[in-house]
C-alpha cells in the first residue's frame, strides 16, 4: 500500500478564511474605535492571519486525520482487499467514505455468496451420499445373502446376481454423468460441431423411447408434420442426449395416457428453438430455479423409484451452455411443463 496520500485543502482554506474574516473585522473595528483606521494595516493583518491559520490548520488537521485514516486502511488491508492495497491513502472524507462503503458492500456480497456455496456444498454432498448409498447397499445386500448360503440355489443365485448387476450399472451411470458434468464445467469435453437434421434426431429419440412411453400409455408426437429437414449446427450425439433426457423426464413425470409433444420453430433468422411440452404433473414455482442443480429432485421420494442418476437436467443445461445456447423452462403445477432450448440454424442455400 503506497503512503503517497491525496491532500485536500478545502477544509483548511475555509477555516482560515473564517478566522481571517473574524480577526480582521474585529481588529479593524477596534482600530476604528481607538486609533486611526488604516486599510494597509488591515490588509497586511488579514494576509498574515490567513497564512498563519491556513498553515497551522492544514498541518494539524491533516496529520490528525491522516493518522486516523491510515489506521483504517491498515485494518482494512488485513482482509486482503486488493482495492485498498493498490490505492494511495486519501484524507478526503468523501472519497474515503465512498471507498469504505464499496468495500463493505463487496464483502457483504462475498459473505452471502460463500454462505450460499456452503449450503449448496453441504446439500450436494448429502445428495451424492444418498444416491450412491442406495445402489451400494443393494449390491452389498444381495452379495451378502449369496455368501450366507443362497449361492447354492441356482434360481436365487441368478436372480440376485442380476439385481446386483443392476445396482452396479446405476453406480457406473452416476459416475459417468458426474464425470461428464465435470468435463463440461472445465471445458474439457470437446464438442464435435457438425450439421444435422434436428427433425430426424427427434424421431430417432421417439423410436428409442417408444417402449418406455408405452408403459404409461404416453404418446410421443410432433406438433405438426415436418416434411422438410431442419438443419442445425451442434454436436449431434450431445444434442440427442439433451432431447432424450428431456423426453425421459417428461415420461417419468407424465400422467397415464398423457402426451409429450415436440415442436421446432424459427426463433430468429439464425436460431431455432426446440420445445418439449408435456401435460404431466407440472412443477411448482418454488422448485423451478433449482431444477438444473445436480441431484435436485422435485419429488424427494417418488422420483427415485423411477431410476436415473438425478443428473439429467444438470447435464442438459451444461451441454446447451457448452454450445453457447440458452435453455428455458415454463411450467404450471397440475397442468404440465415445457422445456425449450435454442440451436444455431443452417440456412438453406
Amino acid at each position: 500500500m503506497t503512503i503517497n496520500f491525496k491532500k485536500t485543502y478545502r477544509f483548511a482554506v475555509k477555516s482560515a478564511l473564517y478566522i481571517t474574516l473574524f480577526s480582521t473585522g474585529l481588529v479593524s473595528f477596534l482600530t476604528y474605535l481607538f486609533f486611526t483606521f488604516s486599510y494597509q494595516f488591515s490588509l497586511l493583518f488579514a494576509l498574515s492571519i490567513a497564512t498563519f491559520s491556513f498553515i497551522v490548520i492544514q498541518y494539524r488537521v491533516e496529520r490528525f486525520i491522516y493518522k486516523k485514516v491510515k489506521k483504517i486502511y491498515d485494518d482494512v488491508s488485513l482482509l486482503e482487499s486488493s482495492t485498498f492495497r493498490n490505492q494511495p491513502i486519501t484524507t478526503d472524507m468523501a472519497t474515503l467514505t465512498r471507498e469504505v462503503k464499496k468495500f463493505a458492500t463487496d464483502k457483504k456480497l462475498e459473505i452471502e455468496t460463500l454462505k450460499v456455496r456452503e449450503e449448496y456444498r453441504r446439500e450436494f454432498l448429502g445428495n451424492v451420499s444418498h444416491e450412491l448409498k442406495t445402489p451400494l447397499f443393494m449390491v452389498q445386500g444381495y452379495l451378502s445373502t449369496l455368501l450366507d448360503g443362497a449361492m447354492n440355489d441356482k434360481t436365487i443365485r441368478k436372480k440376485y446376481l442380476e439385481r446386483a448387476e443392476k445396482g452396479v450399472e446405476r453406480l457406473i451411470y452416476i459416475v459417468q454423468d458426474l464425470d461428464m458434468i465435470s468435463k463440461l464445467e472445465i471445458g474439457d469435453l470437446n464438442l464435435e460441431i457438425a450439421k444435422f437434421d434436428i427433425v430426424k434426431l427427434v424421431q430417432n429419440v421417439f423410436d428409442l423411447l417408444e417402449m418406455k412411453a408405452s408403459k404409461k400409455d404416453i404418446l410421443l408426437m410432433f406438433d405438426m408434420r415436418y416434411n422438410k429437414p431442419i438443419v442445425v449446427l451442434g454436436d449431434q450425439e450431445k444434442i440427442q442426449q439433451v432431447v432424450m433426457n428431456l423426453i425421459v423426464n417428461s415420461i417419468k413425470y407424465g400422467k397415464l395416457k398423457g402426451s409429450t409433444e415436440v415442436s421446432i420453430e424459427d426463433l430468429t433468422d439464425e436460431k431455432v428453438i426446440v420445445r418439449i411440452t408435456d401435460n404431466g404433473e407440472g412443477i411448482e414455482k418454488k422448485n423451478i430455479p433449482r431444477l438444473f442443480e445436480r441431484f435436485y429432485r422435485v419429488d424427494k421420494s417418488g422420483a427415485r423409484t423411477e431410476g436415473g442418476s438425478g443428473l439429467g437436467l444438470s447435464i442438459v443445461k451444461h451441454i446447451i451452455e457448452a454450445h453457447e445456447e440458452k435453455i428455458y423452462v415454463d411450467s404450471t403445477f397440475g397442468v404440465g411443463s415445457e422445456f425449450s432450448f435454442t440451436l444455431e440454424k443452417v440456412k438453406n442455400n
